[in-house]
């Protein structure tokens, strides 16, 4: 394959069912051999993207160009991308090798090539020696992974996959993204990934765009998306749990919560009000610290995730120690100063420059 291929630019895309407008002005681009996951909760705009870049759905306005060629109006068939469903879209009535090489046949190649490519793409994703069933029996993991085979077999420019672990059980969700990371290394594809779950997102993808009503709210590697959110909106997203957001103001250089101060290190913040966020294994407890009353604590097995009313708001802590406190415990929250991201209630975006501590 050449080095040329799999670079997509989308610009300005736009698209509308009827009054609800489902994509608002997409921007991205996504570089040769990539990883890339589209996230964000459903009716965001990322499957809709997905089928865009597929040519399952004609954009309203803008374009989108694949390896410097203008494809916004081509077919499906011309894009040369292999997209694997939610749910498999396999054929009951052929076998393993029969679906998988369905696409080949379409192309009319030999029998006796067809054969060499199909026994290929299943050794590829582990099924060789399920060639001669039907889907009806076969498990939901080795018809995904025919789903998969099917879609490598004529080695794309764009491999897409939509939700394609969401049918899985969590055992099996672990195993096989192994098995994608594994797979994609080996053919040297650009893949786009679309899902909802955070985890798989920032194990598996190179880079992501987080989507939301529509929108690309930010677009970086996992570090970059988890450690320096750029909005309310992807802070509140990432994490599990996400990161605590808490009212607050600057006064005098110092954050206050209430009654309680803080220390800020962020230079150039104006004195007025903000949003507070830090992730839950950026608080501590102290024997003196900042007042707080436990709610409920939940015993994570290695770890433990303290609910806390802090000066009447909720914030989550998350201790690397199994500690048993009962339900009312007064408890004393430490804030890691360096840890403290500050976001403007009113444009929701970041402050304080692009790390937590600048």
């Amino acid at each position: 394959m050449s080095a040329a291929q799999g670079h997509l630019v989308l610009s300005g895309i736009a698209k509308s069912y009827g009054a609800f407008a489902a994509l608002k002005g997409i921007d991205l681009e996504i570089r040769n051999q990539e990883f890339f996951a589209l996230l964000g909760p459903s009716g965001s705009g990322k499957t809709t993207t997905l089928r865009v870049i597929a040519g399952l759905e004609t954009p309203d306005a803008g374009s989108f160009h694949l390896d410097g060629v203008d494809v916004s109006r081509a077919s499906p068939a011309q894009r040369n991308v292999a997209m694997v469903f939610q749910n498999y879209a396999l054929y009951p009535h052929m076998t393993v090798a029969e679906n998988i090489g369905f696409p080949l046949k379409m192309e009319r190649l030999a029998k006796a090539e067809i054969a060499v490519l199909v026994r290929q793409a299943a050794q590829r994703v582990k099924i060789d020696h399920l060639l001669d069933r039907r889907p009806g029996q076969l498990s939901g993991g080795q018809q995904q992974r025919c789903a998969l085979a099917r879609a490598v077999v004529r080695k794309p420019r764009l491999f897409l996959l939509d939700e394609p672990l969401s049918n899985l059980d969590a055992q099996l969700r672990l195993e096989t993204r192994i098995e994608l990371k594994r797979l994609h290394a080996a053919l040297g594809v650009t893949t786009i990934y679309v899902t909802h779950d955070q985890e798989e997102a920032m194990t598996l993808a190179d880079r992501m765009a987080i989507f939301r009503d529509g929108r690309i709210v930010q677009v970086g590697t996992p570090d970059e998306v988890f450690n320096t959110p750029q909005s309310i909106d992807v802070a509140g997203f990432i994490g599990s749990p996400p990161m605590n957001l808490i009212p607050a103001r600057v006064e005098d250089g110092r954050l206050r919560v209430g009654e309680a101060s803080i220390e800020l290190r962020a230079r150039g913040v104006p004195a007025g009000e903000v949003i507070l966020g830090i992730r839950p294994s950026h608080i501590g407890l102290s024997d003196a610290g900042l007042p707080a009353k436990l709610l409920l604590s939940e015993n994570l097995g290695e770890s433990m995730l303290l609910n806390a009313d802090f000066g009447g708001q909720l914030v989550k802590i998350r201790l690397p120690e199994v500690k048993h406190l009962a339900v009312g415990t007064q408890l004393h929250l430490v804030f890691d100063p360096a840890q403290i991201h500050l976001f403007d209630p009113q444009s929701r975006r970041r402050l304080g420059g692009a790390s937590p501590n600048v």
